[in-house]
């Protein structure tokens, strides 16, 4: 028979036996996933992940309807009519867009619905979400938000050189059309695309590009940009100073966003194909007395208001055809002639960019135009040439995050080191 001496120091040595082995029985215990998962990490053994929620896009086919798509879906009709309901304060799903896609998402175990997602526009979404409640496992819980729609954003730089359109230059240098137009609206108070650009003119500018899962999806905000026109050059950055104040502005911090548009037609519809096309303008004081600007665009063509103020002639007005005159204020007066279609009536009040009506050729025309005249203190004036005072230009106290959002872009645009 063997004499175990127990010592002070034996004691000590079997209790720390003794917590060691009962933290090992501890972390080896069912429920210690954590514990398990890490052993399983260290010993190289795979675990597999847990399987995700079913999804599926069902795209709007036209003329189909919220209902018959949900029902397809496997959504029963009072499910579908719940959802509805819970959305219709934020978004009216009766109003869904062909093209568009209702995005559903079933729980990965009972394949009950759980979420419904809606791209709104390019911008905001419509989610309705589906959770159960803690204190009745069997009522539903419907929420409904609009959010913004989480776009994994790149900073591209692009550029052309104008050969036969800008449209054009932009297709040869791989240049989505979408992002060539949203260039155009950015100088769309400093030049007229229709008259301004000629050959050889130069672009080149800074802009988003958005994806959802890793796929292009379309451009996003222009942040920066130059056009060299006729050897003269044009400069825009975007910068968000307050609510009040936001927009683009010249490299010295001058908003150039003016009290009137250059052109009444926007870039992408100044003619067929977005080319320089057919245009022309008159000379002014000539014989015939024709001091105006007309802009050679397709018929249907939307007009839009240059500049805000009340609408004093809606209506057939002889040569003119139907015709829309607008008073700005007590100095400048606006007048669109031969539309197809007027869009506004006597009286209304309009902001810059307001359709006012539609390109057309009645009256004495020989086909789809606008002519555009405008008057100063009840006398006509050269619209393409007359000075603009800007918007709100940066306030001093922003001037120094302004000034330095121009130099990180005037980089990318080759105008610094």
């Amino acid at each position: 028979m063997i004499k175990l001496k127990i010592t002070k120091k034996t004691t000590y040595t079997l209790i720390l036996l003794l917590i060691l082995t009962s933290g090992v029985f501890y972390f080896l215990k069912p429920g210690s996933s954590s514990r398990q998962t890490e052993e399983n990490a260290v010993a190289g053994v795979k675990v597999a992940p847990e399987p995700p929620d079913r999804y599926e896009a069902v795209e709007i086919t036209a003329g189909a309807t919220y209902g018959e798509l949900m029902v397809k879906s496997g959504i029963p009709a009072a499910l579908a009519g719940e959802i509805y309901e819970t959305a219709l304060a934020q978004c009216d799903l009766a109003k869904i867009k062909a093209g568009h896609f209702l995005e559903l998402t079933f729980d990965k175990d009972t394949d009950e619905f759980k979420e419904l997602v809606y791209k709104i526009d390019s911008e905001n979404e419509l989610k309705v979400s589906c959770e159960t409640q803690a204190a009745d496992p069997v009522a539903d819980n419907f929420k409904a938000e609009v959010r913004p729609i989480n776009y994994e954003v790149r900073i591209v730089v692009k550029e052309g050189e104008v050969e036969t359109s800008m449209y054009e230059a932009a297709l040869k240098n791989e240049i989505d059309e979408r992002a060539i137009i949203e260039l155009a609206d950015a100088f769309q108070w400093t030049i007229d695309f229709a008259m301004d650009p000629r050959v050889g003119d130069k672009f080149k500018f800074v802009y988003e590009e958005r994806y959802l899962n890793g796929v292009y999806q379309m451009p996003g905000k222009i942040l920066a940009g130059k056009y060299i026109n006729d050897g003269k050059k044009y400069e825009v950055y975007y910068f968000e100073e307050s609510q009040d104040n936001s927009g683009y502005f010249d490299e010295n911090g001058n908003s150039v966003q003016k009290m009137f548009l250059r052109a009444p037609v926007a870039y992408r519809y100044i003619s067929s194909g977005f080319t320089t096309g057919a245009r022309y303008i008159e000379a002014f004081n000539i014989s015939t007395g024709h001091r105006a600007v007309d802009y050679a665009a397709n018929f249907g063509a939307p007009i839009r208001a240059v500049g805000d103020g009340s609408v004093i002639f809606s209506a057939y007005n002889g040569a003119y055809g139907n015709m829309v005159k607008i008073r700005h204020n007590g100095t400048y007066q606006t007048n669109y002639g031969h539309m197809s279609k007027l869009a506004v009536k006597k009286g209304a009040k309009v902001r810059q960019g307001d359709l006012i009506g539609y390109v057309g050729s009645t009256g004495l025309s020989t086909g789809p135009h606008v002519h555009f005249e405008m008057e100063k203190n009840g006398l006509k004036i050269n619209p393409l040439k007359e000075l603009l005072p800007p918007g709100q230009a940066i306030n001093k106290a922003s001037q120094t995050a302004f000034f330095a959002e121009v130099k990180k872009w005037r980089e990318k645009l080759g105008e610094e080191k």
